[in-house]
């Protein structure tokens, strides 16, 4: 694998996950791990462009439909892929028809970047996680398989113990929380060639003493209320999170995505702190 690597540009293709989710900003928008990538590489290298046209709750089929042909015309060097994660969380899916459009997103994507890379997704402990399990394995097979086939990266975010601690995970169990989200930037940026920053972000956090049962009870009705339930209604009539939303870099009224770069530089900050670009 390249190390030292240089990359000028970034496309992050997806769902919540890449979008941000959970790690809020002062002003309520999310940053996220592709953004903190993001940040880095351009640390090193001015002139450096990023976009996120990542929405929360996108199926496979829409990241396809949506996404990847924007991403394509744009010919970043890097392009980022994770979807088909909300899929397996359907009570059905047709796992040969997410193949098929995972397959069509890498196929597409992988001829017009430099470097494209997979992931296999995070998944936090409890029950949630053991009843998906073997679907959500199912899709990391099929990602290991075109990661194979098409020369793309895979970051095993599954594989990591850190990410399964539920400290990492915000109180809706679904989205990690910042530095949940920062370990995966650490991730992607190792996978990419660059020098690790933080070489244990895959190791296990310390221990600490369970919450009690009071505080447990407390914290699952909570979420219960604050994200399960709506959740559900959303899957009962047919709405997601994500609709009437395009990606944080892309513009309605042109209809199409567009570019963003460090206003300075030598100090990208987050994202929030980016300036747009031309093409």
């Amino acid at each position: 694998m390249q190390t030292n690597a240089t990359y000028t540009s970034l496309v992050a293709v997806g769902d919540s996950f890449t979008e941000g989710m959970s790690d809020v900003l002062p002003d309520g928008s999310y940053r996220g791990w592709a953004d903190v990538l993001a940040g880095r590489m351009a640390a090193r290298t001015p002139g450096f462009r990023y976009a996120n046209l990542a929405v929360r709750g996108k199926l496979i089929g829409q990241i396809v439909e949506e996404q990847v042909d924007v991403a394509v015309a744009m010919r970043p060097d890097v392009i980022t892929l994770v979807g088909g994660l909300n899929d397996t969380l359907r009570p059905k899916v047709d796992m040969g028809r997410v193949r098929g459009l995972l397959e069509e997103a890498v196929e597409r994507l992988a001829p017009a970047c430099e470097r494209l890379v997979l992931m296999r997704s995070p998944g936090r402990n409890g029950p949630v996680l053991e009843r998906f399990r073997p679907r959500m394995e199912e899709l990391f097979a099929v990602v290991d398989d075109l990661a194979k086939r098409h020369g793309a990266l895979v970051v095993d975010l599954y594989g990591a113990p850190s990410l399964a601690d539920p400290r990492m995970w915000d109180v809706d169990r679904l989205h990690l929380t910042a530095e949940g989200h920062r370990r995966v930037a650490e991730a992607v940026w190792q996978t990419l060639g660059y020098e690790p920053k933080d070489t244990d972000w895959h190791t296990p956090m310390p221990p600490t003493a369970p919450p009690g049962w009071v505080a447990r009870r407390t914290a699952d009705a909570r979420f219960a209320k604050q994200h399960l339930l709506p959740w559900i209604g959303r899957r009962l009539t047919g709405r997601s999170s994500g609709d009437g939303r395009t990606g944080a870099q892309f513009s309605d009224e042109l209809g199409k995505a567009f570019w963003v770069t460090p206003a300075d530089h030598t100090n990208p900050g987050p994202v929030t702190d980016w300036r747009r670009v031309e093409p």
